[in-house]
């Protein structure tokens, strides 16, 4: 291991114990984390209609931050681990309001991680998934200052990307009147920040399975393409469509995933796809909604059947756990690696695809 990724572990470790890393939600799934110089395909993502970033295996891809623990020795083997995964990006979600904090988790990422041949992506999030609540009321203040700390971080670090906002419509959902106030604070911030970095690419993010009208499974309602959201995409000045995607809560094996359930995405966006959570469980046992590591493995290998044409393929991928989480059934079991450090089957399979740009 080299002096300089070991130096990024160990600030990492460092910084995030002291100030709490973002990397827990309870939204439809489990997810809530400068230029990256280093990583594979980063020169992709030229203009084009749809997924189109470059032919299959060429696409960049990664994970959330999601160390074992957040113990030194645990942020060192997820770094390492990600690197021999081939990975690309590392993300960071958490309150916008970490910006606000010096050497906070998002800024030890955006500095260290491209020394280290990972380009960082922040998605900074406002309300929490899990009840639709705003972690602080979205008023004049709370705006000024999240859009202060938004520019000042973009003017800084030219990154490639920005998130501004985590499944935004389950946002509209819970609170159709305030999505409005965030929508038009999101197009005032998406205009700055284009002034201070034209080349940073923003966007905010959807859950794809609410866009598409699919409220039954472990969602707990019906199935209703009449219910879809893909109208919100249109009230968002966005340089890609961003969605995470969960289909394991709608469908219980992953045979059952239509074949365009996301080539589908071309009928209502002409930009380029990405997707910064991919997840499915390995170890379920929810009563239709059973789940193992040959089911895992499937649905990896379909995702990338379905996801992509000969020829395009998604600007870049993000699964959403590299290590098992502490976090909601049953999503806990959806990362790659599990707790006790031992590779799930579907690991060699993403690794297979990463490697292969």
């Amino acid at each position: 291991m080299n002096t300089g990724k070991l130096s990024l572990f160990l600030l990492l470790a460092a910084s995030l114990i002291l100030a709490g890393a973002g990397c827990g939600k309870d939204g439809s799934g489990p997810g809530a984390g400068s230029s990256g110089s280093g990583a594979r395909g980063s020169e992709q993502g030229a203009q084009g209609p749809g997924f189109g970033a470059g032919s299959a295996g060429q696409t960049p891809m990664g994970f959330s931050l999601s160390p074992k623990s957040f113990q030194a020795g645990d942020f060192q083997e997820f770094f390492a681990k990600a690197d021999e995964s081939g990975a690309d990006i590392i993300t960071w979600a958490g309150d916008w309001a970490e910006l606000g904090k010096e050497n906070s988790a998002p800024f030890v990422v955006t500095e260290l991680a491209p020394q280290n041949g990972f380009t960082p992506i922040l998605l900074l999030q406002f309300f929490e998934q899990k009840n639709g609540e705003v972690i602080r009321p979205l008023d004049a203040e709370t705006k000024a200052i999240y859009k202060a700390l938004a520019l000042d971080y973009v003017e800084k670090y030219h990154p490639d990307y920005i998130g501004l906002g985590l499944e935004s419509n389950i946002f509209y959902e819970k609170s159709p009147r305030e999505f409005e106030n965030f929508a038009s604070f999101y197009n005032e911030l998406y205009a700055g920040i284009k002034e201070v970095s034209p080349r940073t690419k923003v966007f905010t993010v959807f859950q794809l399975e609410k866009m598409k009208g699919l409220h039954g499974g472990l969602f707990g309602g019906t199935n209703d393409a009449s219910k879809a959201e893909w109208f919100l995409m249109d009230k968002f000045s966005t340089d890609l469509a961003v969605f995470t995607t969960y289909p394991s809560i709608i469908y219980g094996d992953p045979s059952a995933i239509p074949a365009d359930y996301y080539t589908e995405l071309r009928k209502h966006t002409s930009k380029m796809i990405a997707f910064v959570e991919i997840g499915w469980p390995s170890d379920s046992l929810i009563p239709g909604f059973e789940s193992d590591e040959a089911e895992q493995v499937a649905f990896v290998k379909g995702f990338f059947t379905l996801s992509r044409d000969t020829d395009t393929g998604p600007e870049f991928l993000i699964w959403s756990f590299l290590y098992d989480q502490d976090v909601q059934v049953p999503f806990n079991s959806a990362g790659l690696i599990k707790r006790d450090g031992n590779p799930k089957e579907a690991y060699d399979v993403w690794t297979k695809e990463a490697k292969q740009g």
